[in-house]
């Protein structure tokens, strides 16, 4: 079972604008089909996902992954009508981008820290089973 996050206020926010925006400019994202046929994930879907309010990790992950591809196309969020400035949006927009950076990094160096511990009690077992005159 994967770990669910409460998306923030700002991200939700900046979902519900990227769905306002796509529907008024007719563009920015992919719809489910959209996305299927290009073999990526749905900007429309995401914003879905984000606005119901908590995310699996694993789309935590599928964000950072976008922001970091499309972060090249942000010279282009001048024009709020743009694509490019939509897509983001969809994807929880500055905030998003902040948001999932922070959540992956968190969850690594917990994961990193679990780690450890796991080894430093295995060590800790075996060292034991040692001074019992078990052999490995």
């Amino acid at each position: 079972m994967s770990k669910s996050f409460s998306v923030p206020q700002a991200v939700r926010n900046a979902a519900k604008r990227g769905l306002e925006l796509r529907k008024e400019h007719k563009r920015g994202g992919f719809d489910g089909k959209q996305a299927k046929r290009a073999g990526v994930g749905s900007g429309v879907q995401r914003a879905s996902d984000l606005i119901s309010g908590s995310v699996s990790y694993e789309t935590v992950k599928r964000m950072k992954s976008f922001f970091a591809r499309h972060s090249a196309y942000k010279e282009h969020h001048s024009d709020r009508s743009s694509a490019a400035y939509i897509s983001w949006q969809l994807w929880g927009g500055n905030a998003g981008e902040r948001w999932a950076n922070r959540i992956v990094r968190e969850e690594e160096a917990r994961r990193e820290r679990e780690k450890k511990s796991v080894r430093k009690a295995l060590d800790s077992f075996i060292a034991l089973g040692e001074d019992n005159g078990l052999a490995r």
